[in-house]
């Protein structure tokens, strides 16, 4: 993992941990998201619209496996779920705004599902420019949300009503359903780790390698 966004995740998770702290550390969350989110448009950007959907590593086991295309919006569309659908109990950004017609998605899910050469062909049908339009709403939506809760709200716990809340807006596959148990098994301070920051750093270390091995 890069050294510099492992400290500062690090240090997020010390300062969240006591309540004198907790504003300090959300600050620092939302300082580390956007160091991520800016760095991964900054670069792709000089990647053609093929690329996105490039596959140099397909046969390793890893998320460098996948496409640039489908790292964005797999944790982008796995943080809408989570944020609006779980946490916040209203219609995901996804499914109000219309985007799986704007970004010409064939899919509403997470993308879990898809395998192989599915990850290319998902991501080949994407539109690029709203893919990113999408990510920056969903993005700026959750550090709304970060800069809105109190330290008492990271003891929040989830319930079967809660995994069921989710079932049925359809956005999980069935064959993926253990997201559900894997987010609703968490408090408010998990997620913040899982999907709301590392999830991003693990993935978009993976689209850099990508990246790397396209512009070589």
């Amino acid at each position: 993992m890069n050294k510099e966004w492992s400290e500062l995740n690090k240090e997020v998770k010390i300062l969240l941990n006591k309540k004198t702290t907790f504003k300090d550390g959300i600050n620092k969350l939302i300082a580390l998201r956007s160091l991520l989110f800016n760095e991964w448009k900054k670069a792709m950007s000089d990647l053609s619209i093929e690329d996105y959907s490039n596959q140099p590593f397909f046969n390793r086991d890893g998320y460098e496996s996948k496409t640039i295309a489908y790292s964005i919006f797999h944790v982008f569309r796995i943080e809408d779920i989570v944020l609006n659908t779980l946490i916040n109990n209203r219609q995901q950004i996804f499914i109000r705004d219309d985007y799986q017609y704007k970004m010409n998605s064939s899919i509403i899910t997470t993308g879990n599902e898809l395998k192989g050469e599915s990850i290319s062909d998902f991501s080949k049908k994407l539109v690029i420019e709203e893919l990113w339009e999408y990510a920056k709403s969903v993005f700026e939506e959750s550090n709304d949300w970060l800069l809105s809760i109190e330290y008492d709200d990271l003891k929040t716990v989830y319930s079967e009503i809660d995994k069921k809340k989710i079932r049925n807006t359809n956005t999980v596959a069935e064959s993926e359903i253990w997201l559900i148990d894997y987010w609703c098994g968490k408090d408010i301070k998990g997620l913040l780790g899982m999907p709301f920051s590392r999830h991003w750093i693990m993935h978009l270390e993976a689209s850099l390698r990508i990246r790397n091995r396209l512009v070589r």
